[in-house]
C-alpha cells in the first residue's frame, strides 16, 4: 500500500487544504480506514466501492465529522481524498453545512449542476494522476461560481485553528464584534458545528497529527504542547473523537 499527501494546485488552494492518495493493489483482507474528526469537509473517491455505515459509494461528500466512523474497502483500489478548508462546503457545493455534519452523502444524489458526471469520468480514468486532474478541474469550476463573501468566517476559522485555545476563541468573537449567539450562527451555517466544538476538534487534530509523527517522548508532551491541562484530559478527548485511547490507536 502507498499513501501520499499532496499540496493542492494553486487554482484551488484557497479552498483545498491538502490531498491524500492511497493506492492498494493487493487487498487480501478488507481495508479499514478510520474516519476521525479533523475539522475539514472532504470529497472522497475510491475506484472500488467503500462502505461507510450502511452506505456503499464510490464518491462521497463529507461535512464535519464529530463522531468517529470507518471506511471499509474489500477490493484493490485507488483512493483520493480532497480535504477542504473548513468554510468551503456551502460555498462550493451549495449544501447546508449542518445537514452534512456526521451525515456524508453520495455526490450523485446532489443536483446535476454540482455532480456533472464526475464519478463516471473518474472510474474511466487510467491513472491516479488523471483522476487528480479531473478532480482539480471539477473543483476549479465550482470555485468560479462562488458568490459568497467568506472573509469573516475565513478569519475566524484560521485564527481558531491556528491557536485552538478557549482564550483565543473569546478573542476572535470580540475581534468580530459579535454576540455569542451571532457567532454561533455564523459557525453553524458555514462550518456545521458550533465554535466551541470546532475549537476542540482543531485542538484534537493538532495533537493527533503530532501523535502520528511518533516524534514525542510521552503523551504528556503532546498534551501540554497542544493546550490540554494534562495527559488525562488529552486521553479523554482522544477517546471521545476516536473511540480508543492513544495507546490503542498506536497499537492498531
Amino acid at each position: 500500500m502507498k499513501a501520499t499527501y499532496l499540496p493542492p494546485a494553486p487554482g484551488i488552494a484557497e479552498y483545498v487544504q491538502e490531498i491524500l492518495v492511497i493506492e492498494h493493489f493487493r487487498v487480501t483482507t478488507p481495508f479499514v480506514l478510520p474516519l476521525f474528526p479533523n475539522g475539514m469537509p472532504t470529497l472522497l473517491f475510491q475506484t472500488a466501492k467503500g462502505k461507510i455505515g450502511n452506505a456503499t459509494n464510490n464518491l462521497t461528500l463529507f461535512g464535519q465529522t464529530v463522531f468517529p466512523d470507518t471506511l471499509t474497502i474489500s477490493e484493490h483500489f485507488t483512493l483520493i481524498a480532497y480535504f477542504f478548508k473548513p468554510y468551503a462546503l456551502n460555498a462550493l457545493f451549495g449544501v447546508s453545512a449542518q445537514e452534512l455534519t456526521d451525515s456524508p452523502v453520495d455526490l450523485n444524489l446532489l443536483p446535476a449542476s454540482v455532480r456533472t458526471g464526475l464519478q463516471e469520468q473518474l472510474l474511466n480514468a487510467s491513472s491516479s494522476s488523471e483522476m487528480i486532474s479531473l478532480l482539480d478541474n471539477y473543483i476549479f469550476r465550482l470555485t468560479t461560481k462562488i458568490k459568497t463573501d467568506m472573509r469573516v468566517i475565513r478569519y475566524a476559522v484560521e485564527k481558531i485553528a491556528g491557536a485552538p485555545s478557549k482564550k483565543n476563541l473569546v478573542e476572535v468573537q470580540q475581534d468580530l464584534y459579535m454576540t455569542g449567539r451571532t457567532f454561533q450562527r455564523l459557525f453553524e451555517k458555514n462550518i456545521g458545528i458550533i465554535p466551541t466544538q470546532f475549537r476542540r476538534i482543531s485542538q484534537f487534530n493538532a495533537a493527533f497529527r503530532q501523535l502520528n509523527t511518533r516524534r514525542f517522548k510521552s503523551l504528556t508532551d503532546i498534551s501540554y504542547s497542544n493546550g490540554y491541562a494534562d495527559q488525562s484530559h488529552f486521553i479523554r478527548a482522544f477517546k471521545e473523537f476516536t473511540s480508543m485511547t492513544p495507546s490503542q490507536y498506536l497499537a492498531w
